[in-house]
């Protein structure tokens, strides 16, 4: 299994990739929706997952959430929101958007990697 990560932080790109890595999965990172885009250009056959970060320069989480929806060869892949963006007008406009989870930071890695697994499902 592959999982996206998509966050303008450093740390908590460690944090994910640590999550993914205890439950047997491998990460690839990008820091914006732009760099995220290249990723699943080059390699979005082999991603499993997309764990996505709301505020970033450039594209925010929700607009790349909305163009990957649109194009048939992403659209199915899940993404979980994992982000500091807890108002629940927020959460709404994400689930609308296509994401399968949202995860409000700061969490308990117990909980992330538990939500990577609900969002995988039948993978494990």
């Amino acid at each position: 299994m592959k999982i996206l990560s998509v966050d303008d932080s450093l740390v908590m790109l460690r944090i994910i990739s640590d999550a993914a890595s205890v439950i047997g999965a491998e990460t690839v990172t990008a820091r914006n929706g732009n760099d995220a885009l290249k990723v699943l250009e080059e390699q979005g056959s082999e991603i499993s997952m997309i764990l996505l970060d709301w505020n970033m320069p450039g594209m925010t989480g929700l607009e790349f959430l909305q163009t990957i929806k649109t194009n048939d060869a992403w659209k199915e892949i899940p993404v979980m929101m994992v982000t500091s963006e807890g108002n629940p007008e927020n959460v709404k406009k994400a689930l609308v958007a296509g994401a399968t989870n949202y995860l409000v930071k700061p969490f308990a890695q117990e909980d992330l990697e538990s939500k990577i697994m609900q969002c995988l499902g039948e993978a494990f």
